[in-house]
């Protein structure tokens, strides 16, 4: 069990993508960068890169399901994510081992490479049957969700099902999270115009398995884990000649647990010289110039460290007295946030949305020093108004 100290134990069962873009390696990837502990159950070998898949050597049934035995029969398991099975034998295994274990399951269910290989055969697909019905969610892109009949025939399975719309035509993407006996939710963004989209559908599953393990809600965890997605496709490194692989190494951990310190806001007489200053000291000016009243500034480890010297924040009361200085946490969860410091006896004025595209809500601190809770999602890193990085 998942607790304030202890990793979510998330097992990934899916293939290896040699080239780290996909797959088992994206898996690992990504369940590290939001806190989690990664486990593997590697179900096939593929020998592939940003051009593509040329060559699958699937593992024995056996093989796959003692790893899962060895991960649950030791280490234990919050959740488990369902990837690349490599034929329909293995997809059996993964079942049987799996019904009645009590953990989140996600199962994306891939059928074709983002370079347009074959990976399951129709016998394989078949056999995903079992999976959907034990899977706490879904997760096919728009070939995948044809070919298990459409969002009707998930509905007629009662399954829950995210269907993914990064492979429709169109400027925007909209995901379709539908579970029996609610309200479908849908998420609409711009498309964000990238070749560098390889592992989209591994990251976003292992992110929601992630999110499932540390307790979150499912909802939640989808909103937050395509959050992930949208950070990684920006970070990209630009490696390879074809569908290059997505900056996982990038995204801090910014969207997990608690309130997490994120940033400080500090006063400045002389902005030319405290931006030369904090450039020197290798901070990376994205946000503002050395003429601009108000500039931001990210570190190495992903920290934000912000100049005012009469920003809208001074005017409004929100930084502390004589200082100027703010101290900023960003929460993936603001209102629970807010719900679990009442609890604690801690006051916070009522959450509010802000033009820059934060929702924020301000406390004081015993001293009188004002510290700011807030959620910001891909204003966090890129608001529209950043500089080129």
């Amino acid at each position: 069990m998942s607790t304030a100290n202890t990793p979510p134990r998330i097992l990934s069962i899916a293939g290896s993508d040699s080239s780290g873009g996909a797959g088992i390696q994206a898996d690992i990837k990504t369940i590290t960068m939001l806190g989690g502990y990664a486990m593997t159950a590697i179900s096939a070998i593929t020998v592939q890169n940003t051009l593509g898949v040329t060559g699958v050597e699937a593992l024995s049934p056996g093989m796959v399901a003692a790893q899962i035995d060895a991960c649950t029969c030791d280490i234990g398991v919050d959740a488990v994510k369902i990837g690349m099975l490599g034929s329909a034998a293995i997809a059996h295994a993964v079942a049987d081992r799996l019904e009645g274990l009590g953990v989140p399951v996600v199962f994306d269910p891939v059928m074709v490479s983002t370079s347009g290989s074959v990976l399951a055969d129709a016998e394989t697909v078949a056999a995903f049957e079992r999976l959907m019905a034990l899977a706490t969610l879904t997760t096919p892109n728009v070939p995948e969700l044809a070919a298990l009949g459409g969002e009707a025939a998930m509905a007629r399975r009662k399954a829950a099902c995210l269907a993914k719309g990064g492979d429709a035509e169109g400027d925007e993407v909209a995901d379709r999270l539908t579970v029996p006996g609610r309200e479908p939710v849908v998420w609409t963004v711009p498309r964000f115009e990238t070749r560098h989209s390889h592992g989209t559908g591994c990251t976003l599953s292992s992110a929601i398995a992630t999110f499932l393990g540390q307790g979150m809600a499912l909802e939640s965890a989808v909103e937050a884990a395509r959050t992930f997605v949208q950070l990684a496709l920006r970070e990209a490194p630009g490696f390879g000649a074809g569908h290059g692989p997505m900056g996982h190494q990038a995204v801090r951990l910014d969207l997990t647990g608690e309130p997490r310190l994120n940033q400080i806001t500090l006063p400045a007489r002389d902005m030319g010289a405290s931006v030369a200053f904090y450039s020197a000291l290798g901070l990376t000016l994205i946000v503002g110039s050395p003429q601009s009243d108000y500039v931001r500034f990210e570190a190495p480890g992903g920290a934000t460290l912000s100049l005012s010297t009469g920003h809208d924040d001074v005017a409004a009361g929100h930084l502390a007295g004589d200082s100027g200085a703010g101290i900023y946490f960003e929460c993936l969860d603001l209102e629970g946030a807010i719900a679990r410091l009442a609890e604690r006896g801690i006051v916070v004025e009522p959450a509010r949305d802000q033009r820059w595209l934060w929702r924020e809500a301000w406390l004081t601190d015993p001293a009188g020093n004002r510290v700011c809770l807030y959620k910001a999602g891909l204003a966090r890193r890129f608001p529209p108004w950043a500089l080129p990085r």
